[in-house]
């Protein structure tokens, strides 16, 4: 039967709704099942990475897991959608419930439509619900992390009044502010230093026109030197010995994962107010936007693996083949996501692709069983 034709039958509310419910049902376990190896997993994993800090108790590590879970959640949602279209599909052609649908004239266009407006509603509620929740813990994750496991004493923040830098050593700490940085020759514009002594008292403050950052070392430029208790001072340069590099500096920006993606779109404005690449957060967020469409797409993904009746055989073949398939699909994803966080390819191009092959892919496929 062709689509058009198809399209005139008018399918069942309780058949949309029966379909509807063992997908949600086949998600809702394949997706928990895996969050629990994985939460297993990433516990045994700080164990291991906190195995040489005697002040990380096992009730921090339970937290820190807990807090990274929901952003691990999110990431396997794709995987639960293929798992469970998959499995939904195969048992409803295992038990001959689609031969029967398919005799009363509904076509595989209309019996997978629930079960794409569902993993569509899936994407569309992550991005704009589950995402700020899992963002927000992760933040938090990151922050336990750096405190108690990497020992982090430099901190980073972009703002809208400009950039931040905070550094600590054994003499006390420097903050540093700029209203800009050229990311190229890592010079920044309007600087600020405030420095503290080990006790956290103000001791100075340098004002100067430009800051560099030159082989661990931050060079300033006519600086006015300023203090409690003395006269203001001009100096012609200023050398402040530095841990930060290049690397580190764009490193420690937050991590588009910790934004909401909500968030993401004034962070994105603010970071290339202040001269920083914000291609990382861009493709992030393009990403998010992508998921309902590849959800939708990999529902289409496990059908078309999993509709064979299982008298022509060769059924398990093609469930394991949909399987990889989808192994193969998110790897073309990662590939594609590096060349768009090189600028290799534009950052549009690289969020878009994996859903939009899988639709084709997916949507060829059923074209051929249904129309071939």
């Amino acid at each position: 039967m062709s689509p058009a034709v198809a399209t005139a039958i008018r399918l069942s509310p309780t058949l949309s709704f029966y379909i509807a419910r063992r997908f949600a049902t086949s998600f809702i376990i394949v997706l928990f099942g895996i969050a629990a190896m994985v939460f297993v997993l990433d516990l045994i994993e700080l164990m291991r990475r906190a195995a040489t800090h005697s002040d990380v108790s096992i009730g921090l590590l339970l937290r820190m897991a807990f807090l990274k879970l929901p952003f691990m959640v999110e990431k396997l949602i794709p995987f639960a959608v293929l798992f469970g279209s998959l499995h939904t599909y195969w048992r409803l052609t295992r038990f001959h419930e689609l031969v029967v649908t398919r005799s009363a004239g509904v076509s595989v266009w209309q019996f997978l439509l629930p079960s794409v407006a569902l993993a569509t509603a899936i994407g569309a509620f992550t991005i704009t619900a589950f995402n700020p929740i899992a963002s927000a813990m992760l933040g938090s994750y990151n922050q336990l992390e750096g405190r108690y496991i990497l020992g982090r004493t430099s901190l980073l923040a972009v703002s809208s009044s400009g950039l931040w830098l905070r550094q600590a050593d054994d003499n006390g700490q420097m903050v540093l502010h700029a209203s800009r940085m050229v990311q190229e020759s890592m010079e920044m514009r309007n600087v600020i230093v405030f420095t503290f002594d080990k006790e956290n008292r103000f001791v100075g403050r340098l004002d100067s026109d430009e800051a560099r950052l030159e082989n661990g070392e931050w060079v300033l430029t006519n600086v006015l030197h300023t203090g409690p208790g003395r006269p203001a001072v001009t100096e012609p340069e200023v050398r402040l010995k530095t841990d930060w590099t290049p690397a580190k500096i764009q490193d420690s920006f937050a991590a588009p994962e910790s934004l909401s993606f909500w968030e993401l779109p004034s962070f994105i404005r603010v970071l290339s107010a202040a001269g920083f690449s914000a291609t990382r957060h861009r493709l992030h967020w393009q990403t998010l936007l992508a998921l309902p469409a590849l959800l939708g797409a990999l529902v289409l993904i496990g059908a078309s693996f999993s509709l064979r009746p299982s008298r022509q055989g060769g059924v398990a073949v093609l469930v394991i083949a949909g399987i990889s398939f989808g192994f193969l699909l998110f790897f073309l994803s990662d590939v594609v996501q590096a060349l768009g966080m090189s600028a290799t390819i534009p950052v549009m191009l690289a969020a878009w692709t994996p859903a939009t092959f899988a639709a084709m892919v997916g949507g060829a496929i059923l074209l051929h069983l249904e129309d071939g």
